[in-house]
């Protein structure tokens, strides 16, 4: 069933648990996502991020997701991952999104809490939740040294001194926060600020979102939660583990045309990914 997030999150804020929100770009990606929450009996949230809006299409995107949702009895949200501006919030809305996010990171202080609270009180009039970012967790480029791009990075972590005043000016439901991870990372070699975490918790009284987790070590991940962290995203090992079954089963089979025989174990190996990010969180048996 869809839903949307905020219940869930402070469920699992007070369980000391975490959801899994796990990007998605078509239809094989949503089945695996879904199945594999029920199979485990854990709430999660797919996400959709501005590329994926644009390869599918945002009413094939909802449509999926609506109907992969309608089969199953655990909670689904539906979230938009990384919206950069006011007109997509509100697309997102209108085509049946139950969890929003503005992303205005890259603003200053004062310019990003102004137009954070004004997709915050469309959201909110409609019983919306709205997830913000304050801190840049950054991406990964394709010539970046992983290490590196982390260090870099650490200067631009969110500072606890500015989350209570952007919290309360916008009226945000959750915090992305940027603490050690980044985006696009295929090893786990995240070094998460725990202190940094606490504080944040503390400061704000929010649930915490942790970006980039694929980078981050289950030790890592759970060290997170255990300070205040309830949700975490997983992209980058959902697409290895999606292209590297697909690459396999081509090489051993280079000539086969059936899409079906080639995306099926795709979807398998994606399924395995989420299920153990879920018991890795908590969340299995959370439904």
């Amino acid at each position: 069933m869809l839903t949307t997030s905020k219940e869930l999150l402070l469920k699992a804020r007070a369980g000391r648990y975490a959801i899994g929100a796990f990007n998605a770009n078509n239809m094989e990606i949503v089945q695996a996502i879904v199945e594999t929450a029920e199979e485990e009996k854990s709430p999660v949230i797919i996400q959709a991020s501005q590329g994926a809006i644009k390869y599918a299409g945002l009413d094939a995107i909802t449509a999926i997701v609506k109907n992969e949702a309608a089969k199953v009895s655990i909670p689904v949200v539906l979230h938009l991952d990384h919206g950069h501006d006011f007109e997509q919030n509100v697309k997102c809305l209108r085509s049946g999104f139950t969890s929003l996010m503005f992303d205005g990171s890259t603003f200053p202080l004062d310019e990003n809490i102004r137009q954070t609270k004004r997709v915050v009180d469309m959201a909110h009039a409609c019983g919306i939740p709205v997830e913000a970012e304050l801190g840049q967790i950054g991406t990964l480029g394709t010539t970046d040294e992983p290490g590196v791009a982390i260090e870099k990075m650490k200067e631009l972590m969110t500072k606890p001194e500015e989350a209570k005043e952007f919290t309360q000016k916008s009226g945000i439901d959750s915090l992305a926060i940027a603490v050690g991870t980044i985006h696009g990372c295929q090893e786990e070699i995240a070094k998460l600020d725990i202190p940094r975490i606490e504080k944040l918790r503390d400061i704000t009284g929010l649930p915490l979102v942790l970006h980039g987790a694929s980078g981050a070590s289950d030790i890592e991940v759970k060290k997170a939660i255990g300070a205040g962290v309830c949700k975490i995203n997983i992209d980058t090992r959902i697409r290895q583990a999606f292209t590297h079954a697909m690459r396999e089963t081509l090489a051993k089979n280079p000539e086969e045309i059936d899409p079906r025989k080639v995306l099926g174990p795709a979807k398998l190996a994606v399924k395995e990914v989420v299920r153990g990010r879920m018991r890795a969180f908590g969340s299995s048996g959370k439904a």
